[in-house]
């Protein structure tokens, strides 16, 4: 079974590393220090398990598992973590792997034993119990076995194309396998829908106007994309994005 280890400390990756290496049926196949760089690892290395700190500057282990769920070949998770009883009692509760630092050898390899692949509505139910952020602050585009996170404040649009989503970003366009309905349940704080096939960022709109035609449609600011088409509001999405807008 092959292991990648992540962890923002040095001294908890080379203990990792060192138990591993002492192990049999496992291989050390690589380290990364943050939950960028373990997607990014993960991507190339293709492991069977992840060695993940929950606690890192930047993206958490919460938010780094639900990427690592969109690699084609997701490699299960085992939590690392410093006495933190929310998480510990979070992580028994969905009888999910986890070990303490500092990490025993006894410990460690029963929790590879345990290593599980996590769906979402577990990861996010770790994060609630734990008292941690369950929303993501980042999405996950896949393109040729490569993942690329895009932080949700460059992030002006999202728009149903087909079974895929078109996001408009800062930097471009993606498109992402995330459902509409999935964006707007998880990010309801930031975005608002207005139809049925798009969600906009609250932040991102400037105004709103009246088309020549009597219709209402979003105006958004001048450094945030949304498409070519015009941004229509439907008729019955028309009082909340009015109500979005005068409470941001």
């Amino acid at each position: 079974m092959r292991v990648l280890v992540v962890d923002d400390e040095r001294p908890a990756r080379e203990r990792l590393k060192q138990i591993i290496d002492d192990l049999d049926g496992y291989e050390f196949v690589g380290d990364a220090q943050n939950g960028e760089q373990a997607i990014t690892k993960a991507s190339e290395l293709a492991p069977d398990i992840v060695l993940l700190d929950i606690r890192m500057p930047g993206l958490n282990g919460i938010e780094t598992a639900h990427h690592l769920n969109s690699l084609d070949k997701p490699p299960a998770v085992v939590f690392t973590t410093a006495y933190d009883e929310y998480a510990i009692d979070a992580f028994d509760a969905q009888a999910i792997g986890y070990v303490l630092k500092p990490v025993r050898r006894s410990r460690l390899e029963a929790a590879l034993t345990q290593a599980s692949r996590l769906a979402g509505a577990t990861l996010n139910s770790i994060a609630g119990k734990a008292g941690m952020d369950a929303a993501r602050r980042h999405v996950c585009v896949r393109s040729h076995d490569k993942l690329t996170l895009i932080p949700i404040d460059d992030i002006s649009v999202f728009r149903a194309d087909q079974k895929y989503v078109t996001v408009y970003h800062r930097n471009g366009e993606s498109l992402i396998d995330d459902s509409l309905k999935s964006l707007e349940k998880e990010f309801a704080g930031e975005f608002v829908r207005i139809h049925r096939g798009a969600l906009v960022s609250v932040d991102k709109i400037r105004t709103l106007e009246k088309t020549a035609d009597g219709k209402t449609r979003v105006i958004l600011r001048e450094d945030s994309p949304g498409g070519d088409d015009a941004l229509i509001i439907s008729r019955r999405h028309v009082s909340e994005v009015r109500r979005r807008l005068k409470g941001s």
